[in-house]
């Protein structure tokens, strides 16, 4: 006798999901977390009573499958403000977000930044990609953004000053080499919706998924150490034998699992969170970009600015994100943080207290241009979920989950 239907190895984001569509199937399964929480990369700790995100992130509202599961409304969204902030030689250049309605297409008519020909080429974009389901922006012949922006017409200054700083924060890739299809894809969620941040953090995403799961169908602290057949083996010497196994775990765990070869590319991440007495934006909620992507500071984000609850303590919180960086000496890191920032903002950077360095070397799977989505079905009995088969979002891995979980409901 099979002691769940189906096994679920990995509490992440597309596990959970994968998870809530068979519970609403009525279909028995556990899953099998590693970890003493679940949520995989989509972690948020407490840290001198702030909320630091591991890593850099945001939700993007107009995700398809994230409408489909999760209520905003109990995750109290805080949202930013239309544009972001981009670093000049001397302060700062404030960009409207060009991307929608009249009345902020004809307010960067007076930005400095770009050309009236590439606000019209964006206003043109923009309305190509609205009308384009994912599938068929994925489905598109591709080539590395990169090469698509200049083909498109943009000018070298709207490239380096707008399109590179912002898709290379959002791709963790400085030089755009990803495919155009992620491109249009991500344009369109700035287009038809809007970056947000949950109260709680980040974590509140995974938290609501899972509570939508019987908590005795969860089991956290428990490591898998290899699957046979249809037997899941675990470290602790416990054996359970099972229908059918997802894989729903990062990208190198289930290629251990698989006995694949683990020669993966990998966008490189590192946030460093600090705290000050008051924001150096002033309130403004925006994420700063600066094109200058030789530094240690390529994205600067102020999350009590936007949601407060960030801090438990009045205190604001910096979030400084750069991509690329191989290896860090943390000490040495933090000093060229401030002394970069120092020329943003001035002396108050001195007196910011360091709180945690996150440094991711395996952040995304890289996306060059000709990725093709991945099977999810290897065989009768066992199944594989995550953003790495089809592209690097919160999106991909929901819709691995759901698909996968699908499958085996037609079964």
């Amino acid at each position: 006798m099979n002691d769940f239907s189906t096994v679920i190895i990995g509490g992440g984001i597309s596990g959970l999901t994968c998870a809530k569509y068979l519970n609403d199937k009525g279909m028995s399964f556990v899953i099998l977390e590693s970890s003493d929480a679940l949520g995989g990369r989509v972690r948020t700790d407490m840290v001198e009573g702030f909320r630091l995100d591991r890593g850099f992130q945001t939700l993007l509202t107009n995700y398809t499958e994230a409408r489909k599961i999760l209520n905003y409304s109990n995750l109290d969204l805080n949202y930013f403000e239309s544009g972001a902030l981009i670093k000049a030689n001397k302060g700062f250049t404030k960009l409207e977000n060009p991307f929608k309605g009249k009345g902020s297409f004809l307010s960067t008519a007076f930005s400095p930044i770009g050309s009236w020909n590439d606000r019209l080429k964006i206003k043109k974009f923009a309305k190509y990609v609205s009308d384009m389901s994912d599938e068929e922006l994925f489905g598109m012949d591709d080539t590395e953004t990169i090469k698509f922006l200049k083909k498109y017409g943009w000018s070298k200054e709207i490239i380096h000053q707008f399109f590179r700083p912002l898709f290379g924060s959002i791709f963790l890739d400085n030089e755009l080499h990803s495919s155009s299809n992620l491109f249009h894809f991500v344009f369109k969620q700035f287009v038809k919706g809007e970056m947000a941040l949950p109260a709680e953090g980040i974590q509140a995403v995974p938290e609501q998924i899972s509570a939508l799961i019987s908590k005795e169908k969860i089991r956290l602290n428990t490591l898998v150490k290899g699957i046979e057949s249809n037997q899941v083996f675990l470290e602790n010497g416990e054996v359970l034998t099972t229908d059918r196994i997802i894989i729903a775990t990062d990208r190198n765990t289930a290629s251990d699992f698989l006995g694949e070869d683990k020669n993966y590319d990998y966008q490189i991440s590192t946030c460093t969170y600090f705290s000050a007495e008051y924001s150096p934006l002033k309130g403004q909620k925006m994420l700063t970009l600066n094109p200058d992507r030789k530094g240690v500071a390529h994205n600067l984000c102020v999350p009590t600015d936007i949601a407060p609850t960030y801090s438990t303590t009045g205190r604001t919180l910096i979030s400084v994100s750069a991509h690329g960086l191989d290896k860090i000496d943390e000490r040495n890191h933090i000093s060229r943080i401030k002394r970069e920032l120092y020329d943003w903002f001035g002396a108050q950077v001195n007196v910011w207290k360091h709180l945690r360095t996150y440094h991711m070397p395996e952040a995304l799977v890289k996306f060059p241009a000709g990725t093709k989505k991945q099977v999810l079905k290897l065989s009768e009995n066992l199944y594989r979920c995550g953003d790495y088969l089809a592209y690097p979002s919160l999106n991909a891995a929901m819709q691995t989950g759901r698909e996968v979980a699908e499958i085996i409901s037609e079964i």
